[in-house]
């Protein structure tokens, strides 16, 4: 095998270089063509630009009501987790520096997964309906968190 007969490989593509002159191949307009919008200098489209089409995020049909804004999303705790702690007194305080939520404002839900084995205070924003009777089946107390103040 001679060096004259190697080949480079297709991945390594050079770089097009315009405006060089017409014997380059991309000489004259510089691959731009004559005149259109994009053949101007600073020309740029915005990426959801169709070419004057109906774009896409006007022609999907929005239908229905959405009340995402006054939703809320709790952080939600299983009763599992919270046996677990040492802590007789279960609040929003003790779960962020258990580590089980991540953030001691938002609001907090417990869920009913798993078993209460000791009698426990917890203050929660929201809990389930099983969460609630496994609580007061173990002797604990399940405060919602606005009545704490």
């Amino acid at each position: 095998m001679e060096q004259y007969t190697l080949k480079k490989p297709e991945s390594i593509k050079r770089k097009k270089r315009v405006g060089i002159g017409p014997s380059s191949g991309h000489g004259k307009t510089s691959c731009r063509g004559h005149k259109g919008q994009m053949a101007r200098s600073g020309a740029k489209r915005r990426p959801w630009f169709e070419g004057g089409q109906m774009p896409l995020q006007r022609r999907v049909p929005k239908r229905g009501f959405n009340n995402a804004i006054f939703k809320i999303y709790y952080q939600v705790v299983n009763i599992s987790a919270i046996d677990k702690l040492e802590a007789l007194e279960i609040n929003s305080e003790v779960l962020f520096k258990a580590g089980l939520i991540n953030s001691k404002t938002e609001p907090v839900k417990i869920l009913g997964n798993g078993e209460l084995t000791k009698a426990k205070k917890v203050f929660a924003d929201a809990f389930s309906a099983s969460a609630m009777e496994k609580i007061k089946n173990a002797g604990g107390e399940a405060i919602l968190s606005c009545e704490e103040q």
